[in-house]
């Protein structure tokens, strides 16, 4: 395997950053997940655009330029002649000292790595999965924005490990009001009445590519989709429920909290959606092998 370090791509046994990296010491940095399908990077620069704004945000002035990022995205995949995989391009504060001051990280950190994932078990694609409300809150806006991606996860692991010891896979996060956000690390739709709900972003959830993919299918087969403020009553009186992100893509949530969900099977809306999504994926995205 070849990860992209600073430049140059190097065995993965020589992709080493500092123990005095403040993404590492305080997860000081900010990161996206991409998609290949079919020698294809999906929404590349919507995932370029996004890093860009979560670095401004934490005033990480990253030294590559959008394009020079995109580049190196590619180069890495082909490197690794991955075809349908999983990338992670990370940007950390860079190395300093032992405080928190970021003016002592005068050079960030960039690496990018291209290689496979498996998030959920397939079956549950086809059947459905369970998830489950956790104790953990989402992080609140104000204290650190969702739509921020940093490598600051701890809010994410913490409720991943209520789920796993609940006997689920996934876990779904409230925020400090009770209102549905979404889960560890993907967003969240239900179905109700024909119409495609999901939190809004303000309320902790991020703003997700594909959750936005997602609101564009909507609007090909003409469903209503919208943003809407969520209780877990709503989610356990919905028709249908799925779950969206870029590791995930699209899977089907049939019980939350023992409640079964519609039918207890994938609902129709949901199928059509995680059909075209799949079209999508096939056909669009930046070329990696010209």
């Amino acid at each position: 395997m070849q990860v992209y370090l600073n430049g140059r791509l190097v065995a993965k046994e020589e992709a080493t950053i500092s123990v005095f990296d403040h993404g590492l010491l305080y997860g000081d940095g900010v990161f996206e997940g991409l998609r290949t399908y079919n020698g294809r990077v999906f929404k590349l620069e919507k995932h370029i655009d996004r890093l860009i704004d979560s670095a401004k945000a934490i005033m990480l002035n990253i030294p590559l330029s959008k394009q020079e990022l995109m580049d190196a995205v590619v180069e890495t995949v082909r490197a690794n002649n991955i075809h349908d995989g999983y990338i992670r391009l990370v940007v950390t504060r860079g190395t300093g000292d032992l405080g928190l001051d970021p003016r002592k990280c005068p050079i960030p950190s960039i690496f990018i790595i291209a290689d496979k994932i498996t998030l959920y078990p397939a079956e549950l694609y086809q059947n459905g999965m369970e998830i489950i409300t956790v104790p953990t809150r989402r992080n609140i806006p104000e204290a650190l924005n969702p739509c921020i991606k940093s490598l600051n996860y701890l809010n994410n692991i913490m409720a991943k490990i209520e789920a796993i010891h609940g006997g689920v896979h996934e876990a779904l996060m409230l925020n400090s009001e009770g209102y549905v956000t979404e889960c560890t690390g993907d967003n969240i739709f239900i179905v109700r009445d024909k119409i495609l709900l999901t939190p809004p972003t303000w309320v902790g959830a991020l703003k997700g590519i594909t959750r936005d993919t997602v609101m564009d299918i909507a609007k090909e087969y003409k469903v209503e989709a919208k943003e809407e403020v969520l209780t877990r009553y709503d989610l356990y009186t919905a028709d249908e429920c799925f779950l969206t992100g870029t590791a995930a893509e699209i899977i089907p949530v049939i019980k939350i909290d023992s409640r079964i969900i519609g039918t207890g099977k994938p609902g129709d809306i949901t199928l059509k959606i995680m059909q075209r999504f799949k079209e999508l994926t096939q056909t669009e995205g930046v070329e990696v092998y010209k």
